[in-house]
């Protein structure tokens, strides 16, 4: 009868160590589970931010490269602008030197004009 008793509750004993074995597999799988949608979850944001990091690089890099090339254009632009103005000066001097040479001009046969009146004068009171 003790032998009974002692092989039952060894019997008990090995099926409870079994359970608790199974039920350790099952929790040590549930954590494993756990883990791994966990890091998938994260994984699934990582990649996100890493597929934002690139387009923003890559946008980066087109702005930039925008950036210099309206520098260049704007450049271009004033530039264009200098020449314009300095041809306008140029302009604006070669009126007032083209004002100048009329204004000497007008003084010169002005002068002649008088010489003449003169001239004829003298030469009209000396033929009386």
């Amino acid at each position: 009868m003790l032998s009974a008793i002692v092989k039952e509750h060894q019997s008990k004993q090995a099926a409870r160590k079994e359970r608790q074995e199974q039920k350790r597999k099952e929790a040590v799988q549930a954590a494993s589970n756990l883990t791994q949608a966990l890091v998938d979850h994260l994984n699934v944001g990582v990649a996100q931010a890493y597929l934002n990091q690139k387009k923003l690089d890559a946008e980066a890099k087109q702005l930039q490269h925008s950036a210099t090339n309206f520098a260049k254009q704007t450049q271009s632009w004033l530039n264009l602008v200098e020449a314009f103005s300095s041809a306008l000066k140029e302009i604006g001097d070669a009126e007032n030197w083209a004002r100048s040479i009329e204004g000497d001009m007008r003084t010169i046969a002005t002068a002649l004009e008088y010489s003449y009146k003169a001239t004829q004068e003298v030469q009209g009171t000396s033929t009386s």
